[in-house]
């Protein structure tokens, strides 16, 4: 149960990672300073005070440059591996007892695949945003972006099951709308014939 449950936080923490990289690092960080978590030997310099430092400095890096038109496009760009790596060590951090193999390769499919997956679709729309209103309308989407991964990262330490929840619910909206743009929403008029 408890390795199910760790598996729930790294998805949490790891989706997080998809909307903003070192915001749900910074939030694990906080929460292994507060004694909310407990890290791994291998993993305890993501709890030190050092680390608090690192991880604030890049949040506030990574949020400001999101407010900055044409910028926030370019982070995109660095943004993207560097999620499905944050997704996947967030993920093996707080996966517990399992084999070092089982639990890397649970942290790159589970978290780095998730982390990449939410990433890329927020890609796709900010790219859609910045074209339809050049650029004017990315602020809002990037604060959407900041919201949600701060909600997702605290919910992943504090209510692990609820995270899970709203990452299925985000994953299940972008399957459908891929399936609406790569399949069509109306494949028949409206006379039902085709």
């Amino acid at each position: 149960m408890e390795t199910l449950l760790s598996l729930t936080v790294g998805v949490g923490l790891a989706a997080a990672c998809g909307f903003r990289v070192f915001v749900p690092l910074l939030v694990l960080n906080l929460a292994a300073l507060t004694g909310q978590m407990t890290l791994p030997a291998g993993f305890a310099w993501l709890g030190d005070p050092y680390a608090t430092i690192v991880f604030g400095a890049a949040t506030l890096a990574e949020i400001g440059g999101y407010y900055i038109p044409w910028v926030d496009s370019v982070l995109d760009a660095i943004t993207t591996p560097a999620s499905v790596i944050a997704g996947t060590l967030a993920s093996a951090a707080v996966i517990v007892e399992l084999p070092p193999l089982m639990k890397w390769s649970l942290a790159l499919i589970a978290g780095g695949g998730i982390a990449g997956g939410i990433q890329a679709s927020t890609v796709a729309l900010r790219a859609k945003t910045t074209l339809a209103s050049g650029g004017a309308a990315n602020p809002v989407f990037s604060t959407l972006e900041l919201a949600g991964a701060v909600v997702l990262a605290v919910l992943a330490v504090f209510i692990p099951l609820a995270a899970l929840v709203v990452v299925v619910i985000f994953l299940v909206w972008i399957f459908r709308r891929l399936g609406r743009r790569f399949v069509g929403t109306n494949r028949f008029p409206k006379d039902g014939h085709p």
